[in-house]
């Protein structure tokens, strides 16, 4: 049985998250065993529960005082250390970060006028997210500093301030700012300005093993691992549990007060609610799911703004747990809801839930309906649209847009196996975009911005509350030029990293691979492909040792770029990828 600490289970709201956490449960593969959640409303926590087995191999239950790791909500507490800082004087939002952090430099002279702000909005322009022993099972310290020296060999992917696209590694330099602002480490900054004053006695950073019992163990291919140990701490590493996160909701809630303790001022909190994509030139979509606050993935909900509900949020994901984080300052309403997997869809849970407890406390008159869709007509006027085919590079999987022949386009998706179809007969419709027939719950459009020319998804989440809008990526243009002598005798080649750590996920679990290769539709460029997960980024050659960035994509599509560098170690060649070192295989 479910293990609750409350009597409002009654509440048609709980039942309602209740049998969509067990359905999930009962349905998932052998990686989600346990689920947590936590709701607040008016000025208490209405709901605690806990699902499932902190460890299913000694059928230890999960409790409502089982820490789970909440990723990248953690950025909140990031943002909010800035905001501290800030009051106490220590820095301004709009202050470059190399004059705070002298040791912060990158390849790219533009990386001065990198902010504090740039930092914590996803806008910083720094490549994404270092990787090396970053998801471990064994405290490994110095991922921080390893990060900066990263940065320092890397170039920026946009000027600073461009677009806003998910940036871990900009919430890592956060740690660094604090050592070198208050002389205190990052961890113990936030416990004394933050988990202490609140009382959060279950909320902590991972710097020594937990005590069994105390944690929900991940699970992989039906085995049960070691405590999961993120070495990120700015970025998402964070164990919590959903009540003890509500005493944080509730302080956002109460304008940075807590018990009658001041702990952030009210003008940070709204700082941190303000649109920072909405200030970003390029920024070609209007209907984003991802508004990106300071700290925050959204300050404008989208399935809570469905129903007229102000809402915050934070996603977050490790390598086994998710997380979904919102508060609704104005309903006073909070829910955190995580799980060791991501076999379930924890932010539909979440809105119906808050949607559902909203109207039973009479926030709302009702539930927002379902958007019923329906594929418009086909548009009666032709377009030139002999711009639109070619291929749109991200930093995931390729996709190439083609002409059918027939007035219709046709969607592919590149993978191991080469070209697999995604979408045919997409044809314009009378709306503007780009549908197929009878599916309506996703279009496309295209859309050009400074010169950048972007292929956009439009689709329904499973809840079909909104319409999202989200960049999936942008077109690149064929080479001039052959692909150098230096670089076509590297394709083909597989690689395999020499300098994770044996305790870190890639060192224990699955060796982290990858190969060189090339794309037929794109000759001159050269593509880095890793193994574990499979993904495949176009990289254009800089000189006969380096490869660096092609794309500008907000959101998702265009994070964890990276760069390739060929280094000569006596005879052999070494590649480099940040500070990972990959030695030549075959």
């Amino acid at each position: 049985m479910p293990q609750t600490s409350t009597s409002t289970t009654d509440l048609g709201s709980v039942q309602w998250m209740r049998e969509g956490i067990l359905a999930a449960l009962k349905q998932s593969n052998v990686d989600l065993s346990a689920i947590s959640v936590a709701m607040f409303a008016g000025d208490r926590v209405v709901w605690q529960e806990a699902f499932g087995y902190a460890n299913r191999e000694s059928g230890r239950r999960a409790t409502v005082d089982t820490r789970f790791d909440i990723g990248s909500v953690a950025k909140v507490f990031a943002a909010l250390a800035v905001m501290i800082l800030r009051d106490q004087g220590k820095l301004s939002l709009d202050q470059p970060v190399a004059e705070l952090l002298p040791s912060f430099s990158m390849r790219s002279p533009d990386y001065s006028k990198i902010t504090v702000r740039h930092l914590i909005s996803h806008s910083s322009g720094v490549p994404g997210f270092n990787r090396r022993n970053v998801f471990n099972f064994a405290p490994i310290p110095g991922y921080a500093q390893d990060t900066l020296k990263a940065l320092q060999q890397s170039r920026l992917k946009h000027d600073p301030g461009e677009l806003t696209v998910y940036c871990n590694d900009g919430f890592t330099m956060v740690e660094l700012l604090t050592l070198q602002l208050t002389g205190l480490s990052y961890p113990a900054f936030v416990q004394r300005e933050l988990f202490d004053p609140l009382g959060m006695t279950l909320t902590e950073f991972p710097l020594t093993p937990a005590s069994e019992g105390s944690f929900v163990h991940p699970n992989f291919e039906g085995r049960t691992l070691p405590q999961e140990m993120m070495a990120a701490h700015a970025t998402g590493s964070t164990m919590s549990t959903p009540a003890d996160m509500m005493k944080l909701a509730r302080m956002i809630m109460d304008g940075g007060v807590y018990q009658g303790r001041r702990i952030v001022s009210e003008s940070g909190l709204r700082d941190m609610a303000v649109d920072q994509s909405a200030k970003t030139p390029i920024n070609p979509i209007t209907a984003s799911p991802s508004r990106y606050g300071l700290g925050w993935d959204t300050v404008a909900q989208m399935g809570l703004a469905a129903g007229g509900l102000n809402a915050w949020g934070k996603n977050g994901g490790t390598a086994f747990f998710s997380t979904e984080f919102f508060v609704l300052p104005e309903a006073r309403l909070a829910v955190l809801v995580s799980g060791n997997g991501f076999e379930y869809d924890p932010r539909s849970l979440c809105e119906g839930l808050l949607l559902r407890a909203a109207t039973e406390r009479g926030a709302i008159r009702s539930m927002p309906s379902a958007i019923v869709s329906t594929v418009p007509a086909v548009a009666s006027t032709a377009i030139d649209a002999s711009a639109l085919p070619g291929i749109y590079a991200n930093y995931d999987k390729p996709l190439q847009v083609l002409d059918a022949g027939d007035g219709s386009l046709t969607l592919n998706g590149w993978s191991a196996s080469g070209w697999t179809v995604v979408r045919t007969g997409l044809r314009l419709r009378t709306d503007g975009r780009w549908w197929s027939d009878g599916a309506s719950g996703n279009c496309y459009m295209f859309s050009e911005v400074r010169g950048h020319r972007y292929l956009i998804q439009r689709l329904l989440p499973p809840n079909r509350l909104y319409w999202g809008e989200v960049p999936e990526g942008e077109w690149l243009p064929e080479m001039s030029a052959p692909l150098a002598s230096a670089w076509e005798e590297r394709l083909g080649s597989r690689w395999r990293c020499i300098n994770d750590d044996p305790q870190s996920i890639e060192g224990k679990l699955m060796p982290r691979t990858g190969s060189i290769g090339a794309m037929a539709e794109r000759p001159g460029y050269v593509v880095w492909i890793d193994d574990q997960p499979w993904r495949a980024q176009l990289l254009r050659v800089i000189d006969d040792n380096e490869a660096g960035m092609t794309v500008k994509v907000p959101v998702n599509a265009g994070r964890d770029l990276v760069e390739l560098r060929v280094v000569k170690e006596g005879s052999e060649e070494q590649l480099h990828i940040g500070t990972l070192v990959y030695r030549r295989t075959a």
